[in-house]
């Protein structure tokens, strides 16, 4: 079965079509590349050929490339994968490389053919860096579509040319977005950032592709810098004004990623280079630099989360074998921040929602949280008027329970008390049908006795959103020991509707998210007490590829709310309590009236605004600051293993099932040093034995929470990794 096939029609036009067999998507393969190259070398050599188009059967133009194609390549290297990864990529680079000179004379630059690509939707990857190389890039009008370079969000970067073509044609300050970032446009945007050439109405897409290949000119296929006398948009490194570019360029680099991250770097290193060698000299220097990447254990890790397993995860890896349960009518009981950021994006996906609270105004103020982030996506371009209305018509607002009649899914989000969720349950269950699941939305409160109230335990699950439900894509399903399959089935295929990431976890204490998170904020705040500088303990959490220092995440998430986590936990553990001495400090400035960024005051300091201006001052006085400091690396261990610790405990005891979701969840739900994979991935890179000695020494000096678990030590002792013992063999990623 062919993924290229081409056509050539009455007047010499030949039309290469990209159609990848079984797939929603088209993605590149090297049995896809080596057919395109034969398309496209056959049809500039038939003399009846006048010009190239190259389309998609598709609705898009392709995702990406097949990367597991990477792991062939390291593999078939042997004892050389760099050199195999090396010798894969050029090829791809003379591939597209004879695209783009087109068969014209390399001293004349004159006798080439025409080629056009023709994208009729999202363009990603491979998908963006192929046409680049075409000598026109024309777009339909799909404002649906995305155009664009993500690389760089899963660990590595444009390999295939597009980071020497695109910085060429656009200059490095243009193109560091997109680079950088891995910033995505629709069409029109990316005609306005200089990506693409032409928007055009989808139906005249393949017209105006076959009119410019037939009216193009020999000028028309040299590329600028194929010209002699090229001078690079923005100017190369030794240019007054390229100079200010590539240090600015440098330093925000490095500012955004704390030097944590390798593909970034050696994106900027092989911009740098390149642009002080000829075209060709700056594609070889652009293939080392991709080579080095995916050489580098960090960006296999994060393709592999990031990607892979996260893909894998949101396609039903671990989803019971039933069939579909997707979500007709959802129920959502609270409409507090919570509950209505869930009718927000159930509505948003096409969901009849109906939200209930207690009052018919608490039910309008939910739905006007829907309302607000609709106008803020209009004023972006992302929403139109008419949608808006389509979305806000799928909420229900109300305080009659009758109107829950009909749901197949019920979504609770009242307050973290297990004797109000009880009543709720027992008032919904009255009008519900007896198929309708139910499930609550808690971050604490254990699943298995909250089913109790339930008349119907095997119909009940948690379902614990991650605040801001609109922005934040995990959400973690509970199973308590009464769920049943189709109740998890049912979660899962509502999380696939509202397009986010799942993962199933058994229930337990704080689950497996709050788990890992509660003890990173807890050793933050360990430290305060102990006299360690506070901005300390956060550059050195943001170092190690921490989005937020645990101080910060406090004063995000309240500093009340830790007060009552706390107090609950302490109720439940009795003298096995093992945090007075951060309950010392949190209560005191709870006690104090900071309690974090919802009062302008925490750990922080804030203007009237609610601006960040800094660490409170006040800290010192409380806790004053020693005149010894520990370095860096054992405050960065300590952070760490307070997380990952945990982490691996929730394996041993059977609280996560798939060290997949371990990662996924840990980089999704609350940030974890995503340059890592995740926490079994980055234990992994330094090695369980390494990891029992790191743990050994911190037990030394700071006590048995840091003990290392006996799963670890046998691995440890065995010389395994985890995914080495636990990926699922039938879909190992």
């Amino acid at each position: 079965m062919t993924e290229f096939t081409s056509q050539t029609d009455a007047d010499g036009v030949c039309t290469v079509t990209w159609d990848v067999p079984d797939k929603s998507m088209n993605v590149l393969s090297l049995t896809g590349l080596a057919e395109l190259d034969a398309l496209v070398t056959a049809a500039l050599a038939d003399p009846g050929v006048r010009g190239i188009i190259l389309t998609s059967a598709k609705k898009d133009f392709a995702g990406g490339m097949d990367l597991n194609v990477i792991a062939r390549m390291k593999e078939e290297g042997g004892a050389e994968p760099a050199r195999a990864v090396f010798e894969g990529v050029m090829k791809m680079h003379g591939v597209l490389r004879r695209i783009e000179r087109a068969g014209m004379d390399p001293k004349t630059l004159k006798g080439g053919k025409p080629v056009v690509a023709a994208l009729p939707g999202t363009a990603l990857g491979i998908g963006l860096e192929l046409p680049l190389a075409c000598h026109r890039i024309i777009a339909a009008d799909n404002p649906k579509a995305k155009i664009g370079l993500p690389e760089i969000m899963v660990g590595i970067f444009p390999g295939a040319g597009g980071t020497t073509r695109l910085v060429r044609k656009m200059g490095a300050m243009m193109a560091a977005p997109l680079l950088l970032e891995g910033k995505l446009n629709d069409p029109k945007g990316a005609k306005a950032a200089g990506v693409v050439d032409e928007v055009v109405p989808p139906g005249d897409l393949l017209a105006r592709a076959k009119e410019w290949v037939l009216g193009a000119k020999d000028a028309d296929l040299v590329k600028p810098w194929d010209q002699k006398g090229y001078r690079m948009p923005g100017g190369t490194p030794y240019h007054p004004g390229g100079f200010m570019t590539f240090v600015g360029a440098s330093a925000m680099v490095l500012g955004k990623t704390m030097g944590v991250y390798p593909a970034a770097k050696a994106l900027m290193a092989a911009v740098y280079e390149g642009a002080l060698v000829p075209f060709d000299t700056a594609l070889r220097i652009e293939a080392r630099w991709f080579t080095h990447v995916l050489m580098n254990p960090s960006s296999g890790a994060m393709i592999r989360s990031l990607f892979i397993n996260k893909e894998a995860l949101e396609k039903g890896a671990v989803r019971p074998a039933l069939p579909d349960q997707s979500v007709r009518k959802l129920g959502v009981l609270g409409a507090g921040m919570m509950g209505a950021g869930i009718a927000h994006v159930a509505a948003s996906s096409g969901i009849e929602v109906v939200l209930i609270d207690a009052t018919q105004e608490a039910a309008e103020r939910g739905k006007a949280h829907s309302e607000a982030l609709l106008d803020k996506a209009m004023k972006r371009g992302k929403m139109t008027a008419e949608k808006k209305a389509e979305v806000l018509a799928r909420i229900s607002a109300t305080t009659d329970h009758a109107a829950l009649s009909g749901c197949d899914l019920i979504v609770e989000a009242v307050f973290e008390d297990p004797a109000v969720k009880a009543e709720v349950t027992r008032k919904v269950e009255a009008v519900v049908g007896p198929d309708c699941i139910f499930a609550t939305n808690t971050s604490t409160l254990p699943i298995t006795s909250l089913a109790k109230a339930s008349e119907r335990p095997e119909n009940f699950i948690g379902i614990h959103f991650f605040s801001p439900v609109d922005k934040m894509m995990l959400v973690e399903i509970i199973r308590g020991k009464a769920t049943g399959d189709r109740a998890v089935a049912k979660a899962l295929d509502f999380v696939r509707q509202i397009r986010k990431t799942p993962i199933v976890v058994n229930d337990a204490r704080f689950f497996y998210a709050n788990r890992c998170i509660i003890p990173y904020i807890n050793e933050g705040i360990r430290m305060v007490a102990e006299g360690v500088e506070p901005a300390l303990v956060e550059n050195a959490a943001k170092l190690v590829g921490m989005p937020l220092g645990p101080l910060q995440l406090v004063d995000e998430t309240s500093i009340d709310l830790g007060v009552k986590i706390a107090k609950a936990t302490r109720a439940a553990m009795g003298e096995a309590y093992p945090d007075a001495a951060v309950d010392e400090v949190i209560f005191r400035l709870a006690d104090e009236g900071r309690l974090g960024k919802k009062s302008n005051s925490g750990f922080y300091a804030y203007d009237e605004a609610g601006k960040r201006l800094g660490l409170w001052p006040g800290l010192a006085q409380h806790w004053p600051v020693g005149e010894a400091q520990p370095d860096l690396a054992e405050v960065q261990h300590r952070l760490l293993f307070a997380q990952v610790l945990e982490a691996v405990r929730a394996l041993e005891e059977g609280v996560l099932t798939d060290i997949r979701e371990g990662d996924v969840g840990a980089i999704l739900g609350w940030g974890f040093a995503p340059w890592s994979g995740g926490p079994f991935s980055w234990l992994d890179m330094i090695g369980a034995a390494r990891a029992v000695e790191i743990c050994e020494a911190l037990v030394a000096r700071h006590g048995p929470r840091f003990a290392p678990p006996r799963l670890l030590q046998d691995m440890a002792a065995q010389g395994e990794s985890f995914y080495g013992r636990f990926a699922p063999r039938a879909r190992a990623a």
